[in-house]
């Protein structure tokens, strides 16, 4: 009896095995990310609790619990978390003191990779300031229009960018902008200089008077790309940021990682997932000036690299690169980032070795995302079950041609069938907050669906067409 008890038993066991290999292959997959995001959902709640709030609160409390531990590498050079607090304390000083900088000023920032931008941001933000992150490769009348765009009343301008000026620095000192730059001397008249008075400043921490944070408030500014017009100033909100630094941990990255970094600062994937993500985790980050397919892998063994970031054009400059014995002699084991083609993940997986890839999806302007942690190659994310508990979005039918959202005759939106393509919304709430474009109300509205499934419902429109595919159906895979 006992006998036929455990045979039935495990034949029970063992279909049910079979099932769930079969029609739900990544559902354990999909448990263990739900559980370690919440997990990590807690930890920054536990966090806050503790009055590590913000982005900067994150910062202090990392420089304090490992103030020797080297937090930036960049051209052979090692910045410790104390060494940035101390540099980021002179620079608020300066700020404060010799611009009169103060809380809810708004800061354009217009540098390149280098420890100074992330010296000069964490100083302005001491401050209270709000700082709008510049895109160096703007040309002159669009990066004029950002900065008037964006409100602010001070530009910091790295010493190898100055020239970037010279079309738009007269508009700017007529409209009374105070101009900085991160150098010790100028050859501009009327342009101010940072690191000569850095030099003498405190490295103490400035002592400012600042209310206590709202997380929904606006923490940062940056600008979208423009592909469909000039660049758009995005509200980046200070729980969007903090919830950004948990990137790299949910991607499987730890404190002893050294993480490689020469995508663009300016950009949120660098700033907040990148930055951000070595601060969460007391990592170190390698920092490129600027991306060198020729000298990555040898960058790689040189800072023995073990985690790196990317977009797809960065792996597809590597895997057109000449074959070398550098390429497998690394021990970088994650690559985490966006927009990577499946025929170049293919060769890349094949090319570099054991590396996992955590291919994703996510928003400047909103906190909606994916990830792909399983090993499939090509999905940008999962749609599980768990996920969407996690973070809620739907797929709503839309007209192909103008990509707006089909409504019933009661003026309802449609979710898709299993397997359609779909517009990807997500609703708004405190943890997926839209703070709108500075100074343009109709893109923000625009971006805005109101009454989709019941009367005052506010979602976000991502604008991207997504479908969910097999295996599992509602535990199908994400492709924009």
């Amino acid at each position: 009896m006992i006998y036929l008890t455990f045979t039935l038993l495990f034949a029970g066991l063992s279909a049910l095995w079979m099932f769930q290999k079969i029609f739900y292959p990544y559902f354990w997959d999909d448990l263990m990310y739900c559980l370690k995001f919440r997990k990590v959902g807690k930890a920054i709640m536990a966090r806050m609790k503790c009055g590590i709030i913000t982005y900067l609160d994150c910062f202090v409390h990392q420089a304090r619990k490992t103030p020797e531990k080297p937090f930036i590498v960049f051209e052979n050079q090692v910045f410790t978390y104390k060494d940035v607090e101390i540099r980021s304390n002179k620079f608020a000083n300066v700020f404060k003191t010799e611009a009169g900088l103060k809380h809810g000023d708004i800061v354009a920032l217009l540098m390149s990779n280098e420890p100074d931008f992330v010296c000069v941001w964490l100083g302005l933000c001491q401050l209270g300031c709000e700082v709008a992150f510049l895109n160096f490769n703007t040309k002159s009348r669009s990066l004029l229009h950002c900065f008037q765009t964006c409100g602010a009343n001070c530009l910091v301008v790295g010493s190898d960018l100055i020239k970037c000026l010279d079309d738009i620095l007269p508009a700017l000192l007529d409209s009374a902008i105070d101009v900085w730059v991160t150098a010790e001397s100028a050859s501009y008249k009327n342009v101010h200089t940072l690191l000569d008075k850095a030099e003498l400043a405190s490295g103490e921490k400035p002592q400012v008077d600042i209310p206590p944070p709202n997380l929904c408030s606006t923490f940062l500014l940056i600008f979208t790309s423009g592909t469909t017009g000039l660049p758009k100033a995005a509200r980046i909100s200070h729980i969007k940021a903090v919830m950004s630094m948990a990137f790299l941990r949910l991607c499987g990255a730890n404190e002893n990682d050294k993480i490689y970094m020469a995508l663009p600062l300016y950009h949120m994937a660098a700033s907040l997932l990148g930055i951000g993500g070595c601060i969460d985790l007391g990592a170190t980050c390698v920092l490129k000036k600027k991306f060198s397919a020729s000298q990555f892998w040898k960058d790689c063994i040189k800072h023995d690299v073990t985690v790196l970031q990317y977009i797809g054009e960065l792996c597809r400059y590597l895997v057109h690169q000449p074959k070398t014995g550098e390429e497998k002699a690394h021990r970088v084991r994650i690559a985490a980032g966006s927009g990577l083609r499946a025929d170049v993940w293919k060769e890349f997986s094949r090319r570099f070795g054991k590396i996992q890839i955590r291919e994703a999806y996510g928003l400047t302007e909103a906190s909606i995302g994916f990830v792909n942690y399983t090993t499939e190659i090509g999905p940008i994310g999962r749609a599980s079950y768990f996920n969407k508990v996690s973070l809620p979005f739907e797929l709503l039918k839309c007209h192909p041609e103008t990509c707006e959202p089909v409504r019933t005759n009661t003026g309802r939106c449609v979710v898709v069938n299993k397997g359609e393509t779909g517009l990807l919304v997500a609703p708004l709430s405190f943890t997926n907050p839209f703070l709108g474009y500075v100074g343009n109300k109709a893109m923000t509205e625009k971006k805005l669906l109101r009454d989709v499934f019941k009367d005052g419902d506010v979602y976000f429109n991502t604008g991207d067409l997504m479908a969910t595919e097999d295996p599992g159906q509602e535990l199908g895979c994400l492709h924009s």
